[in-house]
């Protein structure tokens, strides 16, 4: 078997390799260069590779990669897309790894090709001829812009296996569950005119005042209805983050819109918080003879949660010494848990270097992140059942 590239060459290969995904046309890319290198190490390490084109884009890509087979085992999965940069405020080239006071800097050193590179360096010093269980080894498209390819894999239930870990960047702290986020528009349509006369229109913005008003209110009946003491904000949030009306101080502002996010606790579903939001418009319409609507920005993303007693949450705190937590971001956690796999998000480097300039990931961060790798393909791949228990 032919022996891999090092842990650095391997990393600087795939961060040399771009693979922004974006909203924004002009910044969005393919991840076939990465799939492609990952599938190549994969193979010669003796996995079984499917590359699966993401429906309606044919320049995304998923990558499976199994060894071993049975119905239990273990999923290391990771995203292969990175988040745009910021020309000009790097100190060296985004797609060129450098070694820096002990951390290796790149776009996308810790969120998230740096994660395989440690995965596959992990996996090719171990004993695996033997599997009790299969190891899986995944990569996802476009999880930094829609999810779209963690999305495709539960609507077609592609990966079985009965636990996975996800390598997001929590400085090596197991984590068992994220609030969920859904982005939504409100659009409010009413008539422009000359601002001498508010006769001649129907005022956009102040019909918007009264929506804002009831979901002011509806936040503040959520935050007093729902609480969750694992998060340190502890209560279901709303944001109002932009807002956009009018053209001219002499005009009755035609049309207003507005922008929010909504983060839920466990538990809570969008859909439901959607249908709620909703329910307020109808009658906030027919009061100012307006039409009001509302839209999704992108598809919402469920809130995330694995029961602190799985196998996988108890491996993990045993293995780094630390007690499983929460965070605040999202991640594709909620979408493995509906393939019917207990799910916990670890991995190296600080989630505070993620989508900044000048990403890294500290050294120390490697040789920790190997052990638990190594210790839970011991215990969910390599071990019987019986031994298990």
């Amino acid at each position: 078997m032919p022996a891999l590239p090092s842990l650095i060459s391997m990393m600087t290969q795939l961060i040399a390799s771009p693979s922004i995904s974006c909203s924004q046309a002009s910044w969005d890319q393919s991840n076939k260069g990465v799939i492609q290198l990952l599938e190549s190490w994969l193979t010669s390490l003796g996995f079984a590779c499917e590359i699966m084109p993401l429906p309606d884009q044919p320049n995304k890509f998923n990558l499976i990669a199994t060894l071993g087979s049975g119905d239990g085992g273990l999923v290391l999965s990771g995203h292969t897309d990175t988040v745009p940069y910021d020309e000009g405020r790097w100190q060296s080239d985004p797609f060129a790894l450098e070694e820096r006071d002990q951390k290796l800097y790149g776009l996308g050193s810790c969120d998230m090709k740096g994660f395989f590179a440690i995965v596959l360096d992990t996996v090719q010093q171990m004993q695996l001829s033997d599997l009790k269980q299969p190891l899986i080894i995944l990569a996802t498209a476009d999880e930094e812009s829609s999810m779209s390819g963690a999305r495709v894999l539960a609507e077609q239930g592609s990966v079985k296996a009965r636990y996975a870990l996800i390598g997001e960047p929590t400085s090596l702290t197991p984590i068992h569950a994220h609030k969920g986020i859904m982005m939504k528009r409100i659009q409010v349509t009413g008539q422009a005119g000359h601002s001498s006369n508010p006769a001649l229109g129907n005022n956009a913005m102040d019909a918007m005042h009264s929506v804002m008003s009831e979901l002011m209110t509806f936040r503040k009946q959520l935050k007093k209805q729902y609480r969750d003491a694992n998060f340190v904000i502890d209560y279901p949030t709303m944001n109002f983050g932009c807002i956009h009306g009018g053209d001219n101080p002499n005009r009755i502002c035609g049309r207003c819109e507005l922008e929010f996010d909504l983060r839920a606790l466990p538990g809570m579903s969008n859909q439901s918080l959607m249908a709620e939001i909703a329910q307020i418009l109808p009658s906030i319409e027919e009061r100012t003879g307006t039409t009001i609507q509302l839209n999704s920005l992108f598809p919402d993303v469920p809130s995330f949660y694995t029961p602190i007693e799985s196998d996988i949450i108890k491996a993990c705190e045993a293995l780094t010494k630390r007690q499983a937590s929460t965070v605040a971001f999202a991640t594709e956690g909620p979408f493995l848990n509906q393939m019917g796999m207990e799910t916990l998000i670890l991995g190296p480097g600080s989630i505070d270097q993620a989508h900044q300039p000048n990403e890294f990931m500290a050294l120390d961060q490697i040789q920790p992140m190997q052990q638990v790798i190594r210790g839970l393909i011991e215990r969910f791949c390599l071990q019987s059942h019986e031994q298990k228990k």
